[in-house]
């Protein structure tokens, strides 16, 4: 078997896993190791580079028995972590990173290698960004969401329980305002959430290049909805230096979200809608964090869908 001990665990992942966790992701931590170990050997997997971390994932290059260049992938086993697998293999790889391997006692998965170097941010032009991502996302959500999912319908409802006690959170009167709109433009929507497979986290950095194809998505965290839902982080990507920057945010949101919904096919008062859905989606967690005023970013997208001449 592979030594255990020679695999480090980076310490912003250690540092995170105690932080969101506690006790049980400092045990998932100390176990790890000997996980990566243990997987390697099942696989026939050799290493091929040092391991990196994300916020709640382990990544590690590693090459096959046919020098296949692959990664593996392992984080603390969670309901998102199995929605990405149901997702991945419904995919096939088609707009996604190819989902080669998985192991269900840990969720770990074995995937293709992509260039983490070389993401949508990198490109200087947000016009070709933007296109080169909708593009993708329409691949993505034009497939229907397979069973095992959670439901946007779901999601929607529990959002709108948790808006009073949100609202009683807020300490400006124009921000619990703004978020009683948001959640009844969601209530008008509720009852017909849609059925495609989304993302839910499909932003700049979330796109890689691929040899297989030019870009691919990665990290899904998949839910069954409407595409409105899923549009958000695009509208949101490199926020502070492309569309703060550009000195008329309202213009590059729009700009975004019309060519969004142009190449998704979508209606765009409903997509407005459930976007204003994300909205409170990230309210409602903010609030949940200590916040007491909404974020400007959101208030700003809002306005900018809301206020169009």
């Amino acid at each position: 078997m592979s030594n255990p001990e020679l695999i480090e665990i980076p310490r912003s992942l250690v540092s995170s896993y105690a932080k969101a966790f506690g006790e049980e992701g400092r045990s998932w931590i100390a176990d790890l190791p000997a996980l990566v170990a243990d997987l390697l050997d099942r696989w026939a997997l050799e290493r091929d580079g040092e391991a990196t971390a994300g916020e709640a994932s382990l990544v590690l290059p590693v090459r096959g028995p046919d020098a296949t260049r692959s990664v593996l992938k392992l984080q603390l086993r969670r309901a998102e972590t199995e929605a990405a697998i149901i997702g991945l293999r419904t995919w096939n790889g088609a707009g996604a990173v190819r989902l080669l391997d998985h192991d269900p006692g840990s969720s770990a998965m074995l995937l293709e290698r992509l260039d983490h170097r070389h993401t949508l941010a990198s490109l200087e032009d947000d016009d070709t960004a933007i296109q080169q991502l909708a593009e993708l996302h329409a691949r993505l959500v034009s497939v229907s969401a397979p069973p095992g999912l959670t439901s946007l319908g779901d999601v929607a409802a529990a959002m709108l329980e948790e808006v009073p006690r949100a609202v009683g959170s807020l300490a400006d009167p124009a921000d619990r305002q703004v978020l009683q709109g948001w959640a009844a433009v969601v209530a008008e929507l509720v009852a017909e959430p849609g059925d495609q497979l989304l993302h839910w986290d499909l932003h700049y950095d979330n796109v890689l290049a691929g040899e297989r194809e030019p870009w691919l998505a990665i990290d899904p965290e998949p839910l069954a909805g409407d595409p409105g839902f899923d549009l958000w982080p695009a509208l949101d990507s490199r926020w502070a230096d492309v569309v703060v920057a550009d000195g008329d945010p309202r213009r590059v949101v729009r700009r975004r979200f019309d060519l969004l919904t142009e190449v998704l096919g979508l209606d765009r008062v409903r997509a407005t809608g459930w976007t204003l859905g994300r909205l409170l989606q990230n309210a409602l967690w903010d609030v949940e964090d200590g916040a007491t005023a909404l974020a400007p970013a959101s208030v700003a997208v809002a306005a900018a869908l809301l206020d169009r001449d």
